[in-house]
């Protein structure tokens, strides 16, 4: 995920500055990535079911690889051939992750699926975010944005090889559990009409992360005073190493929300922590060097309050199979689609909006969502160990004092 996170905080200033695309030409390279990856993500849970998580990967991580070179060679011409090439790449990603994911959701009790889940995010994190944004901000300065996009398929080959030799081989299974998995994956759609508590989840965790993949396309063009309505606050190291603390502060913060959720709560603990924060920190970030005239204690409180919010939805991966506990395959493929569909969702809000209503109108639509999220979250009800009843209520306190005992 390093490796695959190298372009994420400096892309749009590349294309932008360096290749003379439009930010709206910049915004759909961004948009059909995540829209591509939505699919892959959806189709990847039963993917892995029918020919194993590893072999999954290893397709991954080698067509990353093929695809990120086609599209430095090649893309990186016009504007369409960007937003083809890159695009295509977001079909690979998704094959490397989410097949993990599925290991974890399938394998590990769900009293402490949360906990579990806090881990593999920590290692997400560490990968997209921290690397992915603090190994640019000094590779940038010395041998350029191009160089650097360069740098990233050594890391995705060095993952692609661990994979290779520590993930075990899974046996394929026959043509009958072939044909389940494919009425699986259809289910993964239908589940959202056959079960309201799954759709509902759905728009949450599309939601929830919106500003994580909106944000690196729209802060390096606002901060660094590249779109209207904006000034020079910040250089684009800054940024990068702002977005690199952040993605730092998510390693400890993914496996304390962790812990914490799966003692206290999921739903309680998204509603306040996850969604009232990300409205706090979204605006921190838009106001935040506006007031402060760049400071870089504006930048880097915005960054952690961002980091210690965003992870509080943790839970999201044990919330799914909650919903569903007759179709779990089912319920990880919804996780997964609206895991993919925010990579898309979230630039593409400022991809349409930003010409019409400026970074700002941006920003208020954000926050907007998040408090429509945070409604959401008091009509759904998975059933949590200790926490609730089979139906989704809360436990008397007491019940849930001895559960945690």
């Amino acid at each position: 995920m390093a490796g695959d996170g190298f372009d994420l905080t400096f892309l749009s200033h590349f294309l932008v500055v360096e290749q003379g695309f439009a930010p709206t030409s910049a915004g759909a390279v961004f948009t059909v990535y995540g829209l591509l990856a939505g699919f892959s993500a959806w189709t990847t849970g039963v993917l892995a079911e029918r020919y194993g998580a590893k072999r999954l990967m290893l397709i991954g991580g080698v067509s990353w690889i093929i695809l990120h070179i086609i599209f430095l060679t090649i893309g990186l011409g016009s504007p369409l051939a960007a937003i083809l090439t890159y695009g295509l790449r977001g079909l690979s990603y998704p094959l490397f992750m989410y097949s993990f994911v599925v290991l974890i959701a399938t394998s590990v009790p769900p009293a402490r699926l949360a906990s579990a889940m806090g881990w593999f995010w920590t290692a997400f994190s560490f990968g997209l975010g921290t690397l992915g944004a603090y190994l640019p901000s000094l590779t940038v300065p010395q041998i350029g944005e191009l160089g650097t996009l360069w740098l990233s398929p050594v890391f995705v080959a060095a993952g692609t090889i661990l994979c290779a030799i520590g993930v075990p081989s899974h046996t394929r299974p026959s043509a009958d559990e072939g044909e389940d998995n494919i009425r699986e994956l259809l289910r993964g759609v239908t589940i959202l009409v056959e079960n309201p508590q799954i759709a509902r989840a759905v728009v949450i965790r599309v939601l929830c992360n919106i500003t994580m993949y909106g944000f690196p396309m729209l802060m390096p063009l606002y901060l660094t005073g590249k779109i209207a309505d904006s000034r020079e606050w910040y250089t684009q190291e800054e940024w990068m190493r702002a977005w690199a603390l952040m993605s730092a502060i998510c390693l400890v913060a993914n496996v304390v929300w962790g812990r914490l959720g799966d003692k206290f709560g999921w739903m309680r603990q998204m509603r306040w922590f996850g969604f009232g924060g990300m409205i706090l920190a979204t605006l921190a970030f838009g106001y935040g060097p506006r007031l402060s005239e760049g400071s870089d204690l504006a930048l880097l409180g915005a960054a952690v309050l961002f980091g210690c919010s965003v992870t509080a939805f943790v839970p999201m991966g044990a919330i799914f199979p909650a919903l569903a506990p007759n179709h779990p395959g089912a319920a990880i493929s919804a996780h997964n689609l609206a895991s993919g569909l925010t990579t898309f969702i979230g630039p593409g809000i400022a991809t349409v909006l930003l010409p019409l209503i400026g970074p700002q109108g941006v920003l208020w639509t954000y926050c907007g969502l998040f408090l429509l999220g945070f409604a959401l979250t008091f009509i759904i009800r998975p059933y949590q160990p200790g926490i609730t009843d089979e139906t989704g209520r809360s436990l008397p306190r007491a019940e849930r004092a001895n559960a945690r005992a």
